[in-house]
């Protein structure tokens, strides 16, 4: 008899995924982008915020619409085969499985080891960040792999932790500012005159890596309790919750130190803060919490990349789905499916070494060389264009609101996503579409060649 997956995650667990997966790094750096790429207008990064969280809420309350009706291994690979075939399910299967998941785990494990150097004062971009990156990928692998239970306990635990910091500072920063008249201060100055729609538009940007993961909490659909209740709940309140911690952190932050100190002080501005409030040790304490944070993170990040190829090789496509379909009768987890993960992305993770963190004169790919953490940012989005279309099309039964209103918005914020991303990597837009493009034939291969098993 075939092992499945079983229910064994409640609500919530699964809003501290989707949560815990969305808050990591990108808080905590981006908060200072969003303020240069404004000139120090407190106001417009806020808007920034918002538009960011918008579009975030608009596109997972349209998802968890669709999390309502479809309920089989892979939330996102099951809303794209209902919306538009058992083919376009595949090819977006495949994306997620050997490019989205594997490179923003990749680079999360990176991150991950470059607070631990700045902590521990090695270099960021050497062996030994390298070594500690490569060990926080096998170790997030190992609970997730053999422990999944135990995997959702530490993304609940560090979920709890990374909201420490960012709370603490929303509120402890708000009031010493509003007391000291910093916050007013920074209102009210704007530190550098800039061109108020191109600044929006790359502030937007910024926020997008800072919002974006929500969607690889769909990937427990199949392992999640009372699915279809509870996976739109987690996603609705959990991009609520995000976006409501990320407004309040950045207006905490204008209450620690002047927009100027924190453009200056480049990604330290938020280490800068931090000592401001409370004291020396603050400033060394934050990096423990990022440190958690990103780990919490990278641990949501693996969950997705070991059940990648699980969900085709569960449909009877992809390669040997036979082989990756199997579930691990001790732990309840498609082992095979897991290790395949693992090593892409090791695979991305020297690509992002060799593409990102060497001598820019001597990168390793030559004109292939692109952000692999933000430029699948531009895929995710254009896949799922088709899909909100065609739910206004085939959804006949739900009222307009679900059916056509929210869809739109989405629409709107996909296509802004797409085009902001597009302006703010240029050609290495043309970089990544190439590899893109090839790894996406590849599996076209494997598809025809399970059709031809298929039919003998």
């Amino acid at each position: 008899m075939e092992t499945k997956l079983e229910k064994k995650y409640g609500l919530i667990t699964a809003i501290a995924m989707v949560v815990g997966i969305v808050i990591g790094s990108g808080v905590f750096f981006k908060a200072e982008k969003v303020l240069t790429a404004t000139g120090g207008n407190l106001t417009l990064g806020i808007l920034a915020w918002v538009i960011g969280g918008v579009i975030m809420i608009s596109c997972a309350y349209t998802f968890a619409v669709m999390a309502t009706k479809y309920e089989k291994v892979n939330g996102i690979v099951d809303y794209a085969e209902a919306a538009m075939g058992e083919k376009y399910g595949y090819y977006v299967g495949w994306f997620m499985a050997l490019i989205y998941y594997p490179t923003l785990t990749s680079v999360l494990a990176w991150v991950s080891a470059r607070y631990t150097c700045v902590l521990l004062g090695f270099s960021i971009a050497g062996g030994e960040c390298m070594t500690i990156a490569c060990l926080y990928l096998i170790g997030s692998f190992a609970l997730n792999a053999l422990s999944p239970v135990l995997s959702g306990k530490f993304l609940v635990s560090t979920t709890v932790i990374k909201l420490i910091p960012l709370i603490l500072m929303a509120i402890i920063g708000t009031i010493v500012g509003i007391h000291s008249g910093m916050t007013m201060i920074n209102f009210t100055t704007v530190v550098k005159k800039v061109s108020t729609a191109n600044a929006l538009f790359t502030a937007v940007v910024a926020t997008a890596f800072a919002y974006e993961g929500w969607i690889i909490a769909t990937s427990i659909n199949a392992e999640l309790k009372d699915a279809k209740k509870n996976l739109p709940l987690a996603l609705v309140g959990g991009t609520f919750i995000i976006m409501v911690v990320y407004i309040l952190y950045y207006m905490g932050l204008a209450g620690a130190v002047t927009n100027q100190v924190m453009m200056n002080g480049g990604e330290a501005g938020a280490k800068l803060a931090f000592q401001k409030i409370f004291s020396s040790a603050g400033g060394t304490l934050i990096f423990v919490f990022v440190i958690i944070s990103c780990l919490g993170t990278l641990n949501g990040l693996m969950l997705g990349c070991t059940r990648g190829i699980y969900s085709l090789a569960a449909r009877g496509f992809g390669p040997k789905p036979k082989i990756f379909k199997q579930i691990d009768s001790e732990t309840n987890m498609p082992t095979n499916s897991s290790i395949l993960g693992l090593l892409l992305c090791a695979i991305w993770l020297v690509y992002f070494y060799g593409a990102n963190l060497t001598d820019p004169s001597k990168r390793w790919f030559g004109f292939f060389c692109f952000d692999s953490s933000e430029l699948p940012i531009v895929t995710i989005y254009a896949l799922y264009i088709p899909i909100f279309i065609m739910m206004m099309k085939k959804e006949k039964d739900l009222n307009s609101f679900k059916r056509f209103v929210m869809p739109i918005i989405s629409l709107a914020g996909c296509l802004f996503m797409i085009i902001a991303a597009c302006f703010s990597h240029k050609i290495s837009v043309v970089a990544y579409l190439i590899i893109f493009a090839i790894i996406m034939a590849i599996g076209a291969l494997f598809s025809k060649k399970q059709i031809l098993t298929l039919k003998n």
